[in-house]
């Protein structure tokens, strides 16, 4: 994974660097092809602000966290982001499955549909 961090308003630092790399090179693991990242660490007045924009193939995440302290909002992050990942692969296996839960819970919903038309 191709990570780039962006610091705005705050001195960077070799800590949260690593802590940034170590998060996200875990997600890498569940990608099947490599993904770029671009990661804008920033501060404003008492609050500080994680921002990524995450591509891999036809996968794009944005994600943006707000927290008193830079490391949980790195951590709810990568958090988002796992689950961005985790609902996009769910839907593209049960796209290829087959798996067309609305027709199969409602066959006779989908058949008035149809007939009103007709």
């Amino acid at each position: 994974m191709q990570i780039s961090i962006t610091f705005k308003n705050m001195d960077p630092s070799d800590a949260l660097k690593s802590t940034v790399q170590d998060k996200f090179d875990k997600l890498d693991k569940m990608l099947d092809r490599p993904a770029d990242a671009h990661i804008v660490l920033s501060k404003e007045k008492i609050r500080y602000i994680a921002d990524i924009n995450f591509y891999c193939d036809k996968l794009k995440i944005h994600a943006k966290e707000e927290s008193e302290n830079m490391y949980s909002a790195i951590d709810i992050l990568s958090d988002k982001v796992k689950s961005q990942i985790r609902k996009h692969k769910e839907k593209v296996r049960r796209h290829l499955s087959g798996d067309k839960q609305s027709i199969k819970t409602n066959p006779e919903q989908f058949m008035e549909s149809e007939n009103a038309t007709a």
